[in-house]
């Protein structure tokens, strides 16, 4: 089993954690493109790595990622974990705001990056392709259950949060997110799920922490409507711990999905 441990940091975070933590950046080298890294090690010197999807500075829109460079990143670096973090539209009332919550489930009917081709790691034939299959879902029961136990901040509701991608770079309509809604679908962004779909077929177990920021569905009021700015504050304050000590104390899993292969 992989031994390190990574993280993808979205919009709230810029540097706060990498200089909470003293990370060091580097660069990784993949087929898909150069990707930049930030890397640490804890006290059982199981390295521990973190991505910051928009970039640092913030310069990249939802569509500009490299998310097959990103991945692959994780795979050179023999990642056995990985937990992303992303802020998020809620779709569903009796999900709480500013309340860490655990994905369990997602919505992704087209299956591609916002470039309009497959959202797979394996787009011309290789000796490394295969197909996905889902046997314990996209998100990592084990991966959920060390974090859940660890804090108990965390909402992670028997029913399960059901993620909805919803591509970027503009944000939806009320008539497309009252669909989402009515499909079963409880939280929404821009992000997200290409990097859940390309971390498990290259066997990476993963977990999602996200944020509500706001009421997507229109006739749901948020309390106290903050600007962008300030949700992002917010958002931010409600994981950072989370995150942190996951950087610092968070465990390799096994992959519970399958890689089918002729």
């Amino acid at each position: 089993m992989n031994r390190s441990i990574a993280v993808f940091l979205g919009s709230a975070f810029e540097t706060s954690i990498p200089e909470k933590l003293n990370l060091e950046q580097t660069t990784v080298e993949t087929e898909w493109g150069r990707q930049e890294v930030y890397e640490t090690r804890n006290q059982s010197e199981r390295k521990a790595y973190v991505l910051v999807r928009h970039g640092v500075p913030h310069r990249l829109l939802p569509n500009q990622i490299n998310y097959r460079a990103q991945s692959a990143a994780l795979k050179k670096l023999g990642c056995g974990a990985l937990l992303i973090n992303s802020s998020v539209g809620v779709l569903d009332p009796d999900l709480p705001l500013y309340k860490p919550m655990l994905v369990t489930d997602l919505m992704m009917p087209e299956n591609r990056l916002p470039d309009g081709s497959t959202c797979t790691m394996f787009p011309e034939p290789s000796e490394s392709q295969g197909h996905l299959l889902i046997k314990e879902g996209l998100f990592s029961r084990e991966l959920n259950r060390q974090l859940a136990d660890r804090h108990e901040t965390i909402y992670l509701d028997n029913e399960g949060v059901n993620f909805v991608y919803a591509g970027g770079p503009r944000s939806k309509t009320p008539a497309e997110n009252r669909m989402w809604a009515q499909l079963g679908g409880q939280v929404n962004s821009m992000t997200l799920a290409p990097e859940v779909v390309l971390a498990n077929e290259l066997e990476i177990p993963c977990a999602a922490l996200v944020v509500g920021a706001k009421y997507s569905v229109p006739g749901i009021e948020t309390p106290q409507r903050e600007g962008i700015a300030e949700s992002l504050v917010q958002a931010r304050e409600a994981t950072e711990k989370i995150l942190i000590d996951f950087i610092e104390h968070g465990e390799p899993v096994p992959f519970a999905n399958q890689i089918y292969r002729y």
